[in-house]
């Protein structure tokens, strides 16, 4: 919590020049990286997180897991977890260079061998507030083994799509939001092994001002077979410079959506 995330369709970005895609304001860069605190959101957020249980999520925003289909699948994975993009041999834990330890990586009754057919969740950004101090308006670059179709249901923001499996790593960024007609998506599917990060963009109605609904992106994920943590890894930044080709201004432009180790 990716068609690929149709390259071809309306609205993608995909760049020739220097720019990658429009970049975000400042407040949505330097918004810190830390869990979000539903406490220092607008009260209409606030009301949404309660509403729907959310929780803060370490990619970013706020989420719930809304169904786990009972259905059990065999699993097309591998049976070893999945690692950054950087890590040379996906067998060992990058931090140790140790084997992993597989019982770290399963929730109780998980069978690596096999999925739930699908997961649903709510996902929540939401846009900086109190000085930076709140909000939490971008999701770090990260991918699944998986497929993850993404339906909006109110904000606006715009996706990042790195064609990982692509050499060389094509970027593609689309706006999801409200307006069709000028191409913007209400839903987009991200295939697996491409990493996706995502950030909020003001509403605009149709003259172009700002509208007052509150800087989100609210949608629902369902991934198919179902998201486990054990198909999911974060992008570092030796991995960013490495599907850039060492290209610094590219690698300037999307830094920011990397999530700093801990």
């Amino acid at each position: 919590m990716a068609s690929s995330s149709s390259a071809s369709a309306s609205g993608s970005h995909n760049t020739t020049d220097n720019l990658l895609f429009p970049p975000p304001p400042p407040s949505v860069i330097t918004a810190p990286q830390t869990l979000p605190d539903a406490s220092l959101e607008p009260a209409s957020i606030q009301s949404i997180i309660t509403s729907l249980s959310l929780t803060a999520f370490v990619e970013g925003g706020y989420m719930a897991e809304t169904d786990r289909n009972p259905l059990e699948i065999p699993s097309p994975f591998p049976l070893y977890p999945a690692t950054t993009y950087s890590c040379s041999n996906p067998h060992q834990d990058p931090a140790t260079n140790q084997d992993f330890d597989p019982n770290s990586y399963y929730r109780p009754g998980f069978d690596p061998k096999r999925r739930n057919a699908s997961t649903t969740i709510y996902y929540l950004l939401t846009g900086a507030t109190n000085g930076g101090r709140g909000g939490s308006p971008k999701g770090y670059l990260h991918r699944n083994r998986a497929r993850i179709i993404h339906t909006l249901h109110r904000g606006r923001g715009r996706y990042v799509i790195l064609h990982a499996d692509e050499k060389p790593c094509r970027v593609e960024s689309f706006v999801v939001g409200k307006n069709v007609e000028k191409g913007e998506r209400v839903q987009w599917i991200v295939e697996g092994g491409k990493y996706k990060g995502t950030f909020v963009l003001p509403l605009e109605d149709e003259d172009g001002d700002k509208g007052d609904d509150g800087e989100m992106i609210f949608i629902s994920e369902t991934t198919v077979p179902g998201w486990e943590v054990f198909d999911n890894d974060f992008l570092d930044r030796k991995g960013l410079e490495m599907l850039m080709e060492g290209d610094q201004e590219k690698i300037r432009q999307l830094e920011w959506l990397v999530k700093e180790e801990e």
